[in-house]
């Protein structure tokens, strides 16, 4: 296509443009490439400045994007294997990759603040490793809940006999609830746990000295 593009401008005074089928396939499939370099990177940046604003931290918003990429990575390798070796789709569409990153990134983003904040406000008076606790319980039923809704509404767009809208619903429903009862439940509460203070770095919680049992019980 590209050699008869090049053949074809090269005529003087033709002003002739390739068509088709294939050159449509050809010139969606570039402009979806550029789309996703472009626009993923520039949704994460935004991202992480409005969780380290949020925050007021960097180690916690660059842990918490880490988190959301890998929820997204996952979520793409599984259901590429389900969509060759169990639906036996023949492809997916040049969009798919940057729909199911926007839905999976807005939701998971969203998780994050819900108990990234809740998390912090407890680490001011317990501590970080015990406010990442105190935070995951306070949060953990309404985050599972709303994971659940969110994936069970979007698992419907499965049942359209439409591949491309298929394929975009059972991506996001399994992204939704990997980063539900995965990423947000285990891994995010066990890396706040490893990190500690820390993870606020360099906010002044990152300084601050958990209080030791008998300050606790004083406290309380």
């Amino acid at each position: 296509m590209d050699r008869l593009r090049t053949a074809v401008h090269a005529v003087p005074n033709a002003d002739a443009q390739v068509g088709g089928s294939t050159a449509v396939i050809l010139d969606a499939g570039r402009a979806a490439t550029s789309d996703n370099r472009t626009i993923i990177p520039l949704v994460l940046g935004v991202v992480l400045v409005i969780l380290a604003l949020l925050l007021r931290a960097v180690t916690a918003p660059l842990v918490l994007i880490a988190t959301v990429v890998l929820s997204y990575a996952a979520a793409l390798g599984i259901s590429a294997f389900f969509f060759e070796h169990v639906f036996h789709f023949e492809g997916q569409d040049n969009s798919f990759p940057l729909f199911v990153f926007v839905f999976l990134v807005a939701l998971g983003i969203d998780y994050n603040i819900f108990l990234m904040t809740r998390v912090r406000e407890e680490a001011t008076q317990l501590g970080t490793r015990r406010g990442a606790v105190a935070g995951l319980a306070a949060t953990g039923g309404v985050i599972t809940s709303a994971g659940l809704i969110l994936a069970s509404t979007f698992a419907v767009l499965g049942t359209l006999p439409v591949v491309g809208f298929a394929e975009i619903g059972f991506a996001v429903a399994l992204g939704v609830l990997l980063d539900t009862l995965v990423v947000r439940s285990v891994l995010v509460t066990a890396l706040t746990v490893d990190l500690d203070r820390h993870m606020w770095w360099p906010s002044a919680l990152s300084g601050q000295v958990p209080p030791s049992e008998k300050e606790l019980a004083r406290q309380l």
